[in-house]
């Protein structure tokens, strides 16, 4: 009689890094195509990690003018926004690189990261959070604390 043969059962995946950060199933982002994105609240802790990360970078690098949106009203993009200021487009390339590697080490992947090679504005995906670093003069004249902060449309209703 032939000995029988042991098949081994697949394993599992390990999960990524990026199901830490909460971009697994239960995110708005790793949701199935089609269905609605579910807010997953209940991430707090990461969320406060990954903003304690982006400021530590900001604060290392000598960012101006720090800026901290809570826009999980306004829109599914993003949880907050974070808006900081660079001295030169060097300083702001540097600040963005940082953002990146410190948020890499903390175990967060970048979505995307845009506008590095101009060095004018550099906006970094982190998926619940939008980290944008930006030249002084580009800052003020897109207005991006104006358009997203609603403290203020809310008071002026008043």
């Amino acid at each position: 009689m032939p000995a029988e043969k042991k098949t081994a059962k697949p394993k599992p995946k390990s999960r990524k890094l990026e199901d830490a950060a909460g971009s697994g199933p239960s995110s708005k982002r790793g949701a199935a195509k089609g269905a609605p994105a579910a807010r997953n609240r209940s991430a707090g802790p990461k969320r406060a990690a990954l903003q304690s990360v982006i400021l530590s970078a900001l604060d290392d690098m000598k960012a101006l003018e720090v800026k901290v949106l809570d826009v999980r009203d306004l829109t599914d993009i993003a949880d907050f926004m974070v808006i900081a200021s660079g001295t030169s487009d060097r300083h702001v390339r540097s600040v963005a690189q940082r953002v990146v590697e410190k948020t890499k080490e903390a175990g967060y992947r970048p979505h995307g990261v845009e506008g590095e090679q101009d060095g004018d504005w550099v906006l970094i995906d982190l998926h619940e959070v939008i980290v944008h670093i930006m030249l002084p003069r580009v800052r003020e004249f897109y207005g991006l604390e104006k358009l997203w902060d609603m403290t203020s449309k809310r008071s002026a209703r008043a």
